[in-house]
């Protein structure tokens, strides 16, 4: 049963997970520095994408534990919500 499945089950793929976004004039981005703040469009409670290879496959909620950051899965993704900017 290894074959394609035991191939397909060792490819590594990135996930990203997007917190917000932001719609900066480039002039703006340019002068940014250290300690720049760039607001988001995201509030404290709300989910985020989770990303797969850039691509949208689930939503997410972040879950603070001690010093450990992680992302608990609550639903699929919408891709044409996502391409909407939701």
């Amino acid at each position: 049963m290894g074959g394609v499945l035991g191939q397909v089950n060792a490819v590594n793929v990135e996930i990203s997970v997007v917190l917000g976004r932001s719609t900066l004039p480039m002039q703006q981005l340019l002068r940014m520095g250290r300690g720049a703040v760039i607001p988001l469009d995201a509030g404290v409670n709300e989910e985020v994408w989770i990303l797969a290879n850039n691509h949208p496959v689930a939503r997410g909620e972040i879950q603070i534990n001690e010093d450990r950051i992680s992302i608990a899965v609550t639903r699929a993704a919408d891709v044409y919500d996502y391409m909407a900017g939701g």
